[in-house]
């Protein structure tokens, strides 16, 4: 099976098709991690986005349930330099493949991702086709198609992805936190049920007042796609739970909803920060955190509001990667403490968390 990749501007990236026989469009972004692709394709935030792993090597370590961050792969394509066909890893249950041949996830191998991850820094993340195809494709037709590819961003993919009810874990603990799940990670449930607590996980357009039925001590509001700005719902309940003082803690989408719920304002990043490597500064300290990332928005930190300031910032870029307030309980970070994958410099953020509760 062939495959090609087309670009909004036109260029073609011919390679080796593997997955599903498929076409698909999103927007192309590159992720930088060198291991936890299992945990990146099964990611709710990569919905609407074409993945391209900057590693040179995908599958080595095959694919285990074990990893996943959702149900199954969330990404809509998926794009590598080589794709290891043989696996060797003693959780390895399929290959890379066979996987998202069972998800209709098309992938391109054989591709310079080196070349592709510079254009992309260079324009901006774009948009794109990735099609497999046995014998032969329309590139003509597949350049003016790709000239016309909706923008993802403007759906609210926030609503594919999100719980389709509320369910509750851990019934018998006496302390309730509520999350709100706008394409979360499963690893951030689980690091809340690792504490001891009671979570109810309830879907990303629940009005404040059934979020409250529950009497919970604080709110998580989680990661998920597209632009923060899609979710009204989302931000008018997040906005109830700030005028009536409950404690608020927020992760990478949760970061921009806290902020716009504020009043502040966020922006598309060029290219954004996806991978496990990204340097983040604590505000009025000298400690820096390596910290795992997945997100193509970011907080305007000079929009944010009296009573409120930047809590880290990104070491790399100087964007913002964290806001609290200065005397209430609410507080966010734009990377992820849980990892998964990546370093666990900052899990401790759970606990402070946990400790600001009433």
């Amino acid at each position: 099976m062939k495959a090609v990749l087309v670009l909004e501007d036109g260029s073609v990236w011919p390679g080796e098709g593997f997955g599903a026989f498929a076409k698909v469009s999103g927007e192309v972004v590159f992720n930088t991690g060198m291991v936890g692709y299992p945990e990146s394709i099964t990611d709710p935030s990569y919905h609407g986005q074409i993945l391209c792993q900057t590693y040179p090597l995908i599958g080595n370590y095959g694919v285990s349930s074990k990893s996943f961050e959702s149900d199954k792969p969330k990404i809509w394509g998926y794009i590598v330099s080589e794709l290891c066909e043989v696996p060797s890893h003693a959780s390895s249950e399929k290959t890379v493949d066979v996987w998202l041949k069972e998800n209709a996830i098309p992938g391109i191998a054989g591709l310079d991702t080196r070349a592709l991850t510079k254009k992309l820094r260079a324009h901006g993340v774009m948009l794109g086709i990735l099609e497999t195809y046995y014998t032969k494709t329309d590139l003509a037709s597949l350049r003016r198609e790709a000239r016309l590819i909706p923008d993802p961003n403007k759906r609210h993919l926030v609503g594919e992805v999100t719980a389709k009810k509320i369910k509750v874990y851990n019934k018998d603990q006496k302390t309730c936190l509520a999350i709100i799940d706008c394409g979360m990670k499963l690893n951030i449930l689980q690091s809340l049920l690792r504490r001891g607590v009671k979570v109810v996980r309830v879907p990303a357009d629940t009005p404040y007042e059934r979020i409250m039925d529950y009497a919970p001590a604080g709110v998580l509001v989680s990661n998920g796609p597209g632009d923060p700005k899609q979710c009204a719902a989302t931000i008018a309940a997040v906005r109830r739970l700030l005028q009536d003082k409950v404690p608020t803690f927020g992760i990478c989408l949760g970061n921009q909803i806290l902020a716009l719920a504020a009043g502040a304002n966020t922006y598309k990043l060029k290219f954004g920060h996806r991978g496990q490597n990204q340097p983040c500064l604590e505000e009025g300290t000298k400690r820096c955190y390596i910290t795992s990332q997945n997100h193509g928005f970011a907080v305007d930190a000079r929009a944010l509001p009296q009573g409120w300031k930047p809590w880290f910032v990104n070491a790399n870029d100087g964007t913002n990667e964290g806001i609290r307030h200065v005397s209430k309980p609410f507080q966010s970070v734009q990377f992820h403490p849980e990892a998964a994958p990546g370093p666990t410099d900052t899990d401790f953020l759970f606990d402070r968390f946990l400790e600001s509760l009433p």
